[in-house]
């Protein structure tokens, strides 16, 4: 049987309600994997825009920013880039490579110590927008913990899925 190669960061299972909404700009810097958790937060125009989740939730964006192959440069070249990527919310199952591998405390203080998740496993959006088993916003003492679960642990993350988590979102 020929190996299988996934080249996206997020693969689709089941898909809850999705519509485009605009990129802010930290995110078109930065970039982005797909199954990022991202929160609204005010546009610049009159449109539907959001950033980065600070644990806060709101949706995943399907596909990462680097996943169209021109980096969303426009087709017509009238601008630098499309700054919309597709939104999900409500019930999806997902498979992704966008979760925390390393205790929020670790990472603060180090040594890494590595994250272990179980099956149905409550998951929240971490401080920086990927998945984690671990409630962020009580840990740092954010003002407004706890935090709210976004999902469940689906699937475990080992070699035969290329080391993703599998996902049943709840937004």
């Amino acid at each position: 049987m020929p190996e299988i190669v996934r080249t996206r960061d997020c693969t689709l299972f089941f898909k809850g309600d999705a519509y485009p909404v605009t990129v802010d700009a930290t995110m078109i810097v930065a970039g982005w994997p797909g199954g990022i958790g991202v929160q609204w937060t005010a546009g610049t125009n009159d449109e539907r825009t959001v950033t980065f989740s600070d644990g806060h939730y709101g949706g995943i964006l399907l596909w990462g920013s680097d996943e169209t192959g021109d980096q969303y440069t426009a087709m017509t070249e009238n601008q630098l880039e499309y700054r919309l990527a597709t939104f999900v919310a409500g019930g999806s199952l997902i498979s992704t490579t966008a979760y925390e591998r390393y205790t929020w405390a670790s990472r603060q203080i180090g040594p890494l110590v590595a994250i272990v998740y179980a099956i149905n496993e409550p998951l929240y959006f971490s401080l920086r927008g990927y998945w984690t088993n671990e409630d962020e916003a009580t840990l740092s003492g954010a003002a407004w913990a706890p935090n709210f679960f976004s999902g469940f642990v689906a699937q475990l993350p080992k070699a035969n899925n290329d080391y993703r988590l599998g996902i049943q979102t709840s937004l």
